[in-house]
């Protein structure tokens, strides 16, 4: 499961980051994970309440991790059909290429944090 190395890498950039602008305890975390990431939202959960469970000094024992899903959007660079991908490589709806250029949906990445 490589959403607990994720999530760990995650809070410790946010607790390095936190540090330099004087918060101590995490409150919220906000992730934006797309559909075709190879990230799943409940495994990061998951692994939140673990490091929430292994870290009480640094993570409130409230702190909230909040997941914003990103839809997968794809553009075919043969025929220009606009469409929702299911994977990253996918045959386009109108040519049945599998030519669809990803333009959405493989984000990762942190949107913020709160703490105090």
């Amino acid at each position: 499961m490589h959403e607990m190395s994720l999530m760990g890498d995650v809070l410790n950039i946010i607790q390095e980051d936190a540090l330099t602008k004087g918060i101590k305890k995490l409150d919220k975390v906000e992730l934006v994970v797309g559909k075709i990431s190879n990230v799943l939202p409940d495994a990061l959960i998951m692994a939140f309440a673990i490091f929430k469970e292994q870290n009480p000094h640094f993570i409130h024992h409230d702190a909230v991790l909040e997941i914003h899903l990103e839809e997968a959007k794809a553009k075919c660079i043969f025929c220009g059909e606009e469409y929702q991908p299911d994977q990253r490589i996918a045959q386009c709806p109108v040519c049945q290429l599998p030519s669809g250029k990803v333009t959405s949906g493989e984000t990762f990445q942190v949107l913020s944090y709160e703490g105090r």
